[in-house]
């Protein structure tokens, strides 16, 4: 193999698949990139086996060929190298690769590429059209709530149901779920519904483009991979096979109380409340207080910690007193107790200038929403305190 191209481009080409490397393998070539020529492009690809990430940069072939190379030392090497132009040669039976850049030279030991996982490809399968925005906020509207721990599989993915031209995103970890429903640029031929792990959408999220540009992604009818197809760049991800929780059960249909606050206080005053939960579980106590006016009143944000010390912080809100939800109207203060991570991480997301805080007593689930926008629900467990 004999090529020349772009320092700038190389990098960039690096930085888009370097996220799919192996970290931790026993396979060790999977800690390679995998560099090849293909129609007069360089294809560089990276896989973890769980996420195979592709893209094509422009360059000057002389000669065909294929080889790996050690992802860190390749792109540490040619992030170093000046902005100009790397003439790159491979040795097929050395598996030794030269680079020329000014006046640098440098050679790099790579492997086999014979023994590197092929890298998936998707033919068939039900294709999915979405702008890019729309995906963006899905994707940042629920995949922190999903689990980060491998005892449960299943909930280490995001759930994606399609119906029609209406697509749903669901992640649960145990104790907080986040929904999110928005529209597909068309309608599909089939319904559907898989689990993909939420390690890829956060990678497919950082490679998606700004803007309304229509991602296509392609579901295979085993549900065993997707593809999806940016510009230059294609992701192939494996999906999780297993039953995901009936998400919809866990939404209470009813409350007995509810606030609308400002998501700028209310994310202030749990952050202000966060640094002294640090040594108490994280614990932010809430107290909602009925004013004396209909739909007036406001929420106590308060925090302790035996050794750190206290805060308490008040926050206007509209306290909705709805006798349709209940026969009595609300008490004279509801309290509950919540994560402070959990608060402040569905209040980073919502983009609505108020939000709904929807609780029943201080053992059920809170429901969080954004208001005027009724496409996103978030439910978050209560935790108990003493006192």
């Amino acid at each position: 193999m004999k090529l020349s191209c772009l320092q700038e481009n190389l990098n960039e080409g690096l930085s888009i698949v370097s996220r799919a490397v192996a970290t931790r393998t026993t396979l060790q070539i999977t800690q390679h990139v995998l560099v090849n020529t293909d129609q007069n492009r360089l294809k560089l690809s990276a896989t973890n086996l769980e996420i195979a990430i592709s893209t094509w940069i422009g360059a000057e072939i002389e000669e065909e060929g294929t080889i790996t190379l050690p992802a860190r030392l390749f792109t540490e090497l040619v992030g170093t190298l000046p902005q100009d132009t790397i003439d790159l040669e491979c040795d097929q039976e050395s598996q030794e690769s030269s680079f020329t850049c000014g006046r640098i030279k440098s050679k790099i030991k790579g492997g086999d590429y014979k023994e590197y996982p092929p890298i998936p490809t998707i033919e068939d399968g039900l294709v999915i059209n979405i702008s890019s925005n729309e995906l963006k906020t899905a994707i940042n509207h629920v995949v922190f709530a999903a689990a980060t721990e491998e005892s449960r599989p299943v909930l280490t993915g995001v759930k994606i149901e399609i119906s029609n031209d209406s697509v749903t995103f669901a992640a649960a970890d145990g104790f907080r779920l986040a929904v999110y429903t928005t529209k597909l640029n068309t309608p599909v031929e089939q319904d559907t519904n898989f689990i993909i792990p939420a390690k890829s959408l956060i990678e497919i999220n950082r490679l998606l483009p700004l803007g309304d540009q229509e991602i296509q992604f392609t579901v295979t009818t085993s549900k065993n991979q997707a593809l999806f197809r940016l510009d230059n760049i294609e992701i192939v991800s494996q999906l999780v096979q297993g039953s995901f929780p009936d998400y919809k059960q866990l939404i209470p249909e009813n409350h007995t109380n509810s606030a609308n606050l400002k998501v700028d206080d209310f994310n202030k005053a749990i952050r202000t409340a966060s640094i002294f939960a640090r040594d108490g579980r994280g614990i932010v106590r809430l107290v909602l207080n009925k004013g004396e006016q209909p739909n007036t009143g406001s929420v106590t944000v308060a925090s302790r910690a035996e050794e750190v010390g206290e805060n308490t912080g008040i926050i206007d809100a509209e306290i909705i007193e709805d006798p349709s939800q209940n026969p009595t109207l609300i008490e004279e203060e509801a309290k509950i107790a919540f994560n402070s991570k959990y608060i402040s991480d569905v209040l980073s997301v919502i983009q609505t200038e108020t939000v709904s805080l929807e609780i029943s007593s201080a053992s059920s689930p809170g429901v969080l929403k954004p208001v005027g926008q009724d496409n996103y629900t978030h439910v978050v467990m209560p935790m108990f305190v003493q006192g």
